[in-house]
This record gives structure tokens, sequence and C-alpha cells, in this order.
């Protein structure tokens, strides 16, 4: 099913997105989610061995959306065909390895002495465990190479402008296609937390690419936005009866969109207090303004375009916008914290699908469509139905 992205208008019916953003320890989130959906796809189509990649033609992923989406795509080095993790392994890889990507100080003196020097001197964590990690995990795994085709952006610094990497770019040009681990290490580069990353890149003739990135959810914290978009930039380059109205058929789109969970409802900062900031002060919530402003705007724009179109239904977000305390932290890496993550995970779950009000820019329950979970479970059924399809199409056309 992954294989190619097929036209709207072709006989099939559906095409597959899968979006998550950006967010630190708070990817647990989404693992979560992604686990009960894989599940529910093995249960449909009863085999344990289909993966989420079987059902999505695209899977996009930001900064710890990025290291989730390489996971679960790319191949496994003793069976190529599968990959690397199942869905239900992603929370265990959190709780395992955040403790060491993000090691915490003790006490309070230490923590604003830690907090003090990554503002003057460098990143707050040297990423040495990280990178090691994924150079372990990914081994020379390059970008052409995973199950299905994914979307990761990161930022170039030098030449301060976005750069997206795709499966799509990776199998027509050699200097588009890095290491996997390459392209995690620079979509996670957090500003103030983790180093910025520089890798270079030689195609056939040996010429090179240089890149010099941080954290791409400077360029989309979440990338529902840059996976819809590059659908239809391919559609663009293989039809020459191109048609803006045909290629707005949103109900021929199946988008599922996973935030990491923001802090709107508590407050976090207030105008009283942020006029007496300076640089020191701005460091932190700078970024969370730009991250939280960033997966917002993509939201808001996405659920505009499917209500207009009249196929809301099509396009399922699930976010948290009531976290509190360390919860909201991208790296407090305690193990209470990080198993309290997972129990937001679990309770989103059972919270009623909600959307984005475009007047106030918060999540309110959808009446009449019941739980994510439901939700979820309607989606699975949808997916494990275009599956089918396409397999029965397949072999209609291999017998014919």
């Amino acid at each position: 099913m992954a294989d190619v992205v097929k036209t709207p208008t072709s006989d099939q019916n559906m095409i597959t997105i899968l979006s998550i953003d950006g967010g630190g320890i708070r990817g647990i989130i989404p693992a979560v989610i992604l686990d009960f959906l894989e599940s529910k796809l093995q249960e449909l189509d009863e085999d344990k061995d289909v993966r989420l990649v079987d059902y999505f033609d695209v899977i996009a992923g930001t900064s710890t959306g990025g290291l989730v989406t390489a996971m679960i795509t790319s191949p496994d080095k003793n069976n190529e065909k599968r990959p690397l993790y199942a869905a239900k392994e992603i929370r265990n890889f959190y709780l395992e390895h955040c403790p060491m990507i993000f090691p915490q100080t003790c006490g309070p003196i230490a923590w604003v002495k830690n907090s003090i020097i990554s503002v003057v001197k460098g990143p707050k964590y040297d990423g040495k465990y990280l990178h090691s990690l994924l150079r372990r995990q990914l081994g020379e795994t390059r970008l052409d190479k995973t199950l299905t085709n994914v979307v990761i952006p990161s930022f170039d610094i030098k030449l301060l402008q976005p750069t997206i990497f795709t499966t799509f770019d990776a199998k027509s040009n050699a200097q588009k296609n890095p290491f996997i681990s390459d392209v995690c290490i620079s979509t996670s580069a957090a500003p103030t937390y983790l180093p910025a990353h520089h890798f270079d890149v030689k195609d056939e003739q040996g010429s090179v690419k240089s890149y010099n990135l941080i954290d791409g959810g400077l360029a989309a914290n979440n990338p529902t936005s840059l996976a819809i978009g590059e659908i239809m930039k391919q559609q663009i380059k293989r039809r020459s009866d191109y048609s803006p109205m045909n290629l707005m058929e949103c109900g021929k789109l199946l988008v599922v969109s996973l935030g990491t969970g923001i802090a709107k409802g508590e407050g976090k900062y207030d105008a009283s207090k942020a006029t007496e900031w300076g640089s020191m002060g701005w460091t932190y919530p700078i970024i969370d303004c730009f991250a939280e402003s960033n997966s917002d705007m993509i939201d808001i724009h996405t659920s505009i375009l499917f209500q207009m179109l009249g196929c809301e239904k099509n396009y399922l977000r699930i976010q948290d916008d009531t976290l509190t305390g360390d919860a909201a932290s991208v790296d407090i890496a305690t193990e209470n914290n990080l198993q309290n993550l997972v129990k937001i995970g679990k309770n989103l779950l059972k919270k009623k699908v909600s959307r984005v009000n475009l007047e106030t820019g918060l999540y309110e329950p959808v009446e009449g469509e019941g739980t994510n979970e439901e939700a979820l479970t309607h989606f699975a059924r949808l997916l494990s139905e275009e599956r089918k399809l396409r397999k029965s199409s397949v072999d209609a056309s291999a017998t014919a």
C-alpha cells in the first residue's frame, strides 16, 4: 500500500497520512496512541505482523515525532521488509533512553546553574548519548530505504531556510539522500537543548552538499501541512492533466495528526512578568511560543480546509491542551514524569474527539463523534479496507 502514492482520481479510495508533532519527551503521548492504532489494525486484519507502514502512504514527523517516524519506517537489518520498531515498542524506547538523553541535575541550585551555563556556553545537553543511540539503531540506512514515504523537517541555520527531507526527493537526488540517523539528529536539535548538526552528502559524481541544521520545529512543529503539500507536489509532477479542483477533493485524503500535548490551559507565562525579561529570560519561553503557535496555526488551517470542503471527519487531530507542571516540559525525564506521560496518553484515548475552535484557538469536544479511541477504531477500519482494496487490485492485475 505504501509503495506508490496514487492520484486522488484513481480507482482506489484514499491517500493516507500520519503526522506526529515535536515535543521532546512528550513523544510518549503519541507513542501510546500509535500503539492503540496499530493493535486495532492487527485485530481487524487478523495479522499480528502488520505495521503502520503497511497502511500509510506518508508518515511525517518533526523533532521527537521525526524520531518516531524513523523508528516505525526504517527497515530492520534482520528483516528489511519489516520496520525496526513496532508501535508498541516506542513507549519503552522513550522510558529506557530519555533519562540518558536528558540527564537530570540534582536540586534547584544545580538546575539553575546548568540552565545559565547552557544559555551562555552551549546547549543544556551535549547530545552524545542521543547521537550514539541513533547511529547504533539506524546504522548506515539512507532515507530512500524507508518502508513508506516520510517527510521530516529541519532548519538550515546557514541558509536561514527550512530543509525538508523526504523519501520522494531521496529517491531522485543523491544529495538529498542522507543517513536517516543524520536526519533524526538534525530534526531533534532543539536550540538551547541539543547541539546543531553539520553533515555532508556526496552524489555519484563526488559533488558535496553541506547541511547545517537545527530542530525541525522552527520549520513546522506540526508537519501535517508538509505531508499534504508533498502529496500535492508529487501529483503535480506526475499528472499532465493536473486540476486544482481534483487535487482538493479532500474526501480522498485520510489524515491522522497526533500532538504531543501543550500547556495552553495552564497560563504558563503572563505579560506582566514578561516585561521584565531580558535575552536570558526569554530563552525558553520563546521556544515554547514558536513551537505551539506553529502547531496551532497548522491545525487551524488544516481544519478550515477540511471543514470548508465538507469532509472534516477525514481529518483527525488528537491533542491535549491541558498539560501542567512537569508534564508540559520537553526534557524533565524523571521516572515519575515519564510514567505520568504514559498515563496522559492513555487518558487522551478516552477523551471525546475535539477540534480547535476557530475563534478561541481552544480544543472543544465534538458532539456525536465519540472518543478518540472510537475515532481511531473508525479510521483503522478505513485503513484496513483501503489496504484490502489495493491488494485485490494488485492481485487482479497480476492475474490479468
